[in-house]
């Protein structure tokens, strides 16, 4: 939803998941570049960031990126073959991207966060426009099923990985800017105008532009909140 935004604005990047999976020859098929025996990872590397930076700016000099926890370790493995000898993983990102804002976007309900992505990976419908045309359906439509294994796995995934975050700013002596999930959700077009504050952009820009997607989140998703707690104690 956010990256929607800032690319509608014209001046923000077209932000996206550039380096989704922790795959090369993933990310060299999303970028239709083709295996060639003659090259080197660090060459492959270098065409796959050039891609990456083009479509990821448009025409608007500012590059967005989106990058989750599961594919960042890779990510910077990745980074320092192309980018050796710096002294931090801050300054290698910055070395390739320039000066970087850095976001921290992070849920404070994890219960709710859990149960939405088993919900999701279940029905296969992961984001739908507030039309309710489906944006993203990863599968045919299949019917939510309460499955309280999957929830509790979730939830211990979403706490280690705010915590490799947490972890990861402090080594590299960082301050990101924290936004909140349930903030984003409530009013996406003012979060969107204080990142574009914060990059020294025109927060007015916003303006005019409409949520790009609905809330996903329904009846199902409270009842299965309730019967977790219920259970669990949580």
């Amino acid at each position: 939803m956010l990256c929607r935004i800032l690319a509608a604005t014209g001046v923000a990047g077209i932000p996206d998941s550039h380096f989704h999976s922790p795959s090369v020859s993933k990310w060299m098929g999303y970028y239709d570049l083709k295996p060639d025996s003659t090259k080197s990872e660090k060459d492959f590397l270098v065409e796959i960031f050039r891609e990456a930076r083009i479509r990821g700016t448009g025409n608007t000099g500012m590059f967005g990126l989106r990058l989750q926890r599961h594919s960042f370790d890779f990510f910077m493995e990745k980074l320092q073959v192309l980018v050796p000898g710096c002294a931090s993983e801050r300054e290698r990102i910055q070395n390739v991207f320039g000066r970087t804002l850095f976001i921290h976007l992070t849920r404070q309900n994890k219960l709710e966060q859990a149960i939405s992505y088993v919900k999701a990976s279940q029905t296969g419908l992961w984001h739908k426009a507030p039309n309710g045309q489906e944006l993203e359906r990863v599968s045919e439509p299949q019917a939510p099923v309460y499955d309280a294994k999957a929830i509790q796995r979730h939830l211990t995934e979403l706490g280690n990985m705010d915590k490799s975050w947490s972890a990861w700013f402090a080594k590299e002596q960082l301050v990101p800017l924290r936004i909140n999930y349930e903030d984003l959700s409530d009013d996406p077009i003012a979060i969107a105008g204080v990142i574009l504050e914060y990059l020294g952009l025109d927060k007015r820009l916003v303006i005019g532009v409409e949520r790009p997607v609905a809330k996903l989140a329904d009846a199902t998703n409270r009842q299965w909140a309730n019967r977790y707690r219920a259970e669990n104690g949580y």
